[in-house]
């Protein structure tokens, strides 16, 4: 039986199957990045609700596992050299799960390369640009009557899926004909910006083509479709 007692989130969010990955999340773009992870690579997790509407983020217990505050999170019994790990930071998760098993990431170093300078194109860029344009065009920023955020973001949105759409041009997936955590970094958050955000019509979706066939087909995943909903929300 493994010990993870050493973690004090452990103790607000107890572990009914010890041995398994503990995955702190909840189904938000940055969210459904670890579960679809975890769904399409087969590994025994268990996963752990995480209320941000209630800040739960903010309590002592989940700040022991991330300092920042955010969500998903994961502790894994079996980590390097056989001692539990706990990690934050979907990309660091992801990269983490994809070393652990040996999959959704190229072998080669150049490849490998290749696929986390996608991996950090979503986390500098997609993230915090269509994060914003989901906060100043559906959330509380939509009350704003200045505009220009919006447009300012919009604008940097649109030109992000221009990236994208250059990148797929000419390949089924972001590295090629191989499906990598490159794909699962970013299929959340361009399903998000035109789906829950509502943005497709600011950001010009209509007008493109690769994306949306690369999008369509990441949903199609019986792994992606699952790991879209978990854990459940409140």
């Amino acid at each position: 039986m493994s010990d993870l007692s050493a973690f004090p989130i452990t103790q607000r969010w107890p572990a009914q199957h010890p041995e398994r990955i503990q995955l702190y999340s909840l189904p938000t773009p940055n969210g459904v990045k670890v579960s679809i992870m975890l769904e399409e690579t087969g590994l025994a997790y268990e996963p752990h609700t995480i209320d941000i509407g209630e800040d739960e983020t903010w309590g002592p217990e989940f700040l022991s596992l991330n300092p920042n505050g955010k969500i998903p999170a994961i502790i894994d019994p079996d980590g390097p050299g056989g001692k539990p790990l706990g990690l934050f930071e979907s990309g660091a998760i992801l990269i983490y799960l994809a070393e652990k098993t040996g999959q959704f990431i190229p072998a080669d170093p150049a490849g490998r390369y290749e696929t986390l300078q996608w991996v950090f194109f979503q986390m500098a860029a997609i993230g915090p640009m269509f994060g914003q344009v989901g906060f100043f065009h559906k959330f509380a920023g939509r009350e704003y009557e200045d505009k220009r955020p919006l447009q300012r973001y919009v604008t940097e949105s649109k030109r992000l899926l221009g990236v994208l759409e250059g990148r797929l041009a000419d390949r089924q997936w972001i590295m090629g004909d191989d499906y990598t955590i490159a794909d699962i970094a970013s299929l959340g958050w361009v399903r998000n910006l035109v789906g829950f955000y509502g943005a497709g019509d600011l950001v010009d979706w209509a007008s493109l083509k690769h994306v949306p066939r690369w999008l369509e087909a990441g949903l199609a995943r019986p792994a992606v479709q699952r790991g879209l909903e978990i854990p459940k929300r409140p």
